[in-house]
Order: structure tokens, then sequence, then C-alpha cells
């Protein structure tokens, strides 16, 4: 028997089901030969990225596309808004991201934001959204989560994630929440890396759980698993991988019923440990039901050779047919809801966006400090700053650009670690923007220099907020958005009066 080469004996209802729980990505903006073949064979999932979206019409033919092979196809990606955006991936996010709503603190408005969202991607033709994070942001250095936190206090989190949940649902998308059981408290990037979470039994129920518990009971049709190492459910084995977790917690004590569906496989974390099929047939038989394969691993090959690992897996009974049954069976389930809720969108006519993109960003805005509206047209100074992988490299983000259009005159300049810094203009204000400068040394220092003698200037934080920086004036938009820059710009040039903003 060769998995690489194939399975002598396998039958096709065997191949079928090894198929349907495969979630894959690929190359380009048009569907390959071998994604085709594969949808007509029976594969279950696509997952969509940055690299396969350019606009609205090229999605929805992209998506019609995939589900002309498989009308059955789950079409996932992850919108979660905010800094990681797939559908505005080339023009930065038009809403503000998690932590920018939680700061406004409003599940009303956490809620229609992430209906626009649903619509967004119901027209676009995608069927599960891997969003909204839930984690709570224990930790200050953590570098995956972030802005992409609602906050740090669990019941904040917990209220935002029901909104954003029923929001999205509402819309006919499907929600996945993530990164269970919770990516919060740690200061490792599981994609680079394995974290520990070290919490107890007692302090998991009182911090990571709550929002889980809460998205659960709104409904969520999905839950995406964390490679995390959480020993006190599990001392071996990551999240992703084991049945303590996923059926011992989230399945039995939490009482979820829908689709379990890991991170991506191929992540350092799990995949230098196990392999990329041998973390795909281990969080099965764990109880996972679909196998997201994402970023760097995308092609054919990889696609075969994991379908053949895991009827390998059934034949020689590391990976017990009934089991790859029962999660084929919850993917089926979410395609059968999301045709339903296809079907309910052509009856109505579809779903009209409200856009309050601009006006959630202009309330999360925090601003301690005077110095404006600015009547002279300022000089910029953006310090660009390692994000973590999640978070598409092409995507713009700034203030610079959108006080141009409002400020004529104003210019602007981008420093990265080995550049060195600019003289401020005398006579001009200084505006200085930054993305979670506490977490990066060169910027700390850089602000240092910059700013002395100048108490004047005005800052910008559109990360996650930390210790105050020197300057006069600090403005904190509680994420790197399109509509942040904007709602800035606005505040900056007297658009937006002070008045209407919640001090920090």
């Amino acid at each position: 028997m060769s998995v690489r080469g194939g399975l002598s004996g396998a039958s096709p209802e065997l191949a079928r089901l090894a198929d349907t729980v495969l979630q894959p990505g690929f190359v380009g903006t048009e569907v390959p030969d071998w994604l085709r073949r594969r949808l007509a064979d029976g594969l279950g999932g696509v997952a969509l990225y940055s690299r396969n979206l350019v606009d609205g019409p090229q999605v929805r033919a992209l998506t019609a596309a995939l589900r002309a092979e498989n009308p059955d196809v789950v079409i996932a990606t992850d919108e979660e808004g905010g800094d990681v955006t797939r559908l505005e991936a080339l023009t930065g996010s038009s809403r503000p991201g998690n932590l920018a709503l939680g700061a406004v603190d409003d599940p009303e408005l956490t809620e229609r934001v992430a209906r626009e969202i649903g619509a967004d991607l119901a027209r676009a033709g995608v069927t599960l959204n891997y969003a909204p994070v839930i984690d709570v942001n224990s930790d200050l250095d953590n570098p995956v989560v972030g802005t992409r936190a609602f906050g740090s206090d669990p019941w904040l989190v917990a209220r935002h994630a029901a909104a954003w949940v029923t929001g999205l649902q509402a819309a006919g998308v499907a929600a996945c929440a993530k990164h269970f059981p919770g990516h919060g408290a740690t200061a490792v990037d599981s994609h680079n890396d394995l974290p520990t979470v070290s919490y107890s039994v007692e302090e998991l129920a009182a911090t990571t759980l709550p929002p889980y518990r809460t998205a659960i009971e709104a409904g969520v049709r999905a839950v995406m698993t964390g490679h995390l190492l959480v020993p006190a459910y599990d001392a071996e084995l990551p999240a992703t991988l084991s049945h303590r977790l996923l059926v011992g917690l989230l399945r039995e004590e939490l009482g979820f019923d829908g689709l379990i569906v890991t991170d991506a496989v191929e992540m350092p974390s799990v995949a230098e440990r196990y392999g990329v099929t041998g973390a795909a047939v281990r969080a099965l038989a764990a109880g996972a039901d679909a196998i997201c394969v994402g970023g760097e691993r995308k092609g054919a090959g990889v696609v075969g050779f994991m379908r053949n690992a895991i009827m390998a897996a059934v034949i020689d009974g590391t990976l017990p047919e009934e089991r790859l049954a029962e999660a084929a069976e919850r993917v089926r389930r979410l395609a059968a809801w999301s045709a339903e809720q296809r079907r309910a969108t052509w009856v109505t006519g579809g779903t009209e966006a409200d856009p309050s993109g601009l006006a959630a960003a202009r309330r999360a805005l925090r601003v301690r400090g005077e110095g404006f509206p600015l009547v002279t047209a300022p000089q910029v100074v953006e310090f660009v700053s390692e994000t973590n992988i999640a978070i598409d490299r092409v995507t713009p983000w700034g203030v610079a650009e959108p006080l141009a259009a409002l400020l004529p005159g104003t210019d602007g300049v981008r420093l990265g670690p080995e550049d060195p810094l600019p003289v401020p203009a005398e006579g001009r204000p200084l505006v200085v923007v930054v993305r979670d400068a506490h977490r990066h040394t060169w910027v700390s220092a850089g602000l240092d220099t910059l700013l002395a003698g100048r108490p004047d200037a005005i800052v910008v934080e559109m990360g996650l907020p930390g210790p105050l920086t020197p300057g006069g004036t600090h403005i904190t938009t509680h994420g790197a958005t399109t509509a942040s820059g904007q709602a800035v710009a606005e505040l900056l040039t007297g658009r937006t009066a002070v008045t209407d903003l919640t001090p920090a």
C-alpha cells in the first residue's frame, strides 16, 4: 500500500469521506484544473485567501465556478473585518475590527457591522467565515491576537462574540468562533511555534471559556481549534489534536454540536511535530470535522497526499471509519444549512448592507490632549512595524494618505527598522503614527528620539494600546483599518468634533 501513489483496495465511499473533510486553499484567481477534478470527486470545502480575490465580479465568478463543480462545497474565508480582511485586502477594511468594537462596547453596533460583513460575503458566494476571533487578550505582548480581539475582559468579549455571531449568521453566512480554547494568554504566535496556555481549569473557566459559551448559545455553526498546548486538560497534545479538549470540553461540557474545523495544519506549531498529514489524521481522530490547509501548502499533490493519508489511517485502524463518517456528516450538515440560507436570500432578493463602518471607527477613537484641528499641513511620520502572518502585507494602513486628501500639502514618510529618522520640520505640526509601539523596541526608541523637544506632536496608535508614548496629544484608533485612518483624518481636520468623542 502506497499513500503517495494511491491506495489499492480503498472503496470509493472511503475516498469520498476523506475528500469531504478537507478545506484546502489554492493559488490564483481562477479555479485550477486539479481543484475542478477534486471538487467533482467530492472535495467538501475550499478556503479562499486574498491571493484569490480581486474585486466583487471576479470573486462572484470564482465562487460560482467552484459551486458548478460541486454544488455542496463549503466555501470559506477569514473575513474578520478590521486588520484581517480578505475581501478588502487591497484597499483596507471599510469597517473597524474587534478591538474597536469592544472599545465602543455597543453590542447592537457589533451585530450590525457583522451583518454587513455577512451580506458582503453572501453576495460574494462565501458560505463559511473563519470569524469571529473571540480570544480574550490577556497578554499585552501577545503577537497574534492584538486588535483582532474584542478586549481583555472575558464578559465584554462574550457579549460581543454573541452579537457578532448573531449578525453574521443573520446574513446567511456561517460563523466560526476561534481559536479554541483561547489564544489570548500566550506570548508565542502559533503560526511559528506551539504556545502554552498555563491557566488552571478554574482560570480557563473564568477567562477564556465565557465567550465560547455565549457563542454556542447564540447558535454559532462552527468553532476553529487553536494550535495551543493546554496542560490543564492535556499535557501532551495541542488542542487541535486533543480528544480531551475537542470532545471532553467543547462537545460534552460546553455542548457544541456544530462543525469543528482546525486552524491551518501546515502551521509549524503542529506540522513540525506531527507532519501535515499526521496532524490532519490526529485532529480527525481527536474529534475535528474539517481540516483547513491554508497558507504555504496549497497544491494538488498535498491535497491528494492528505486524502490518501486519511484513507490509510482508516484502513490501518488509526482513524475509525465511524469517526470519519461523523466528521463528513457535520460538513454536509453545514453545507445543507448554507444552501437553505442561499435559497432564503434569493427569495427575499438579497440583503442590503447598512454602511456603518466609518461611524463605528469614529466612535472607537480615544483622545488625550489638544492641538487640533490642524490649520497647517502637517508632516506625517509612520513607523511600519512587523505584523503577524494573519494580516496581509499588501493591505494599506495609516493616516498620511487620508489626511493629505483633506488637508493638501500634507506629506508623509514611512520608516522601517533600518531607516534613518527624519528631522522634524520647523513651524509645521508633527503627526507620528505607530502600530503596537510597546511591542517593538526600535519604534519606542525612535519615538523617544523623534519627539524630543516636540511636546506638541500628535501620536496616533493604530494597534493595541500600550503605555503612553511621548508627545502632547495621543489618539488611539484600536485598529489600522482604512475606516480608522479616515476617522483620524476627519478628527485632525475638524470634520469630527472632539466633544463627540469618548476621552481616553
